[in-house]
């Protein structure tokens, strides 16, 4: 595993990366636009298979510190609905800060 800068950027970038993949291999997707912004649920229309394969994803770069399935578990349904590229990677950055300053 290679080492992880927290950084939103840097976490934007991975998870773009993940998303697309995902979105291409599941759906054969390869031009959608992911940004902070962007609505798992509203905007890429993902199901829940598509976020417990992602939550592999996030888990095989970053390692046990950032646990989708957990964080899922903290919010209730209408900020799961909600839920945006954004607030994953602003839960993803203070995971691995939160590791850093461990």
């Amino acid at each position: 595993m290679t080492p992880v800068t927290a950084d939103e950027g840097t976490v934007l970038a991975d998870l773009t990366g993940m998303l697309a993949r995902l979105l291409e291999d599941e759906y054969g997707l390869d031009d959608v636009e992911i940004d902070m912004g962007t609505s798992f649920n509203r905007d890429l229309e993902l199901e829940s298979i598509d976020l417990v394969t992602l939550a592999g994803m996030l888990q095989e770069r970053y390692g046990e510190r950032v646990n989708l399935a957990e964080f899922l578990a903290g919010l209730d349904f209408d900020e799961i609905i909600e839920l945006t590229v954004g607030d994953l990677v602003e839960y993803v950055v203070a995971q691995l800060r939160a590791t850093e300053a461990g």
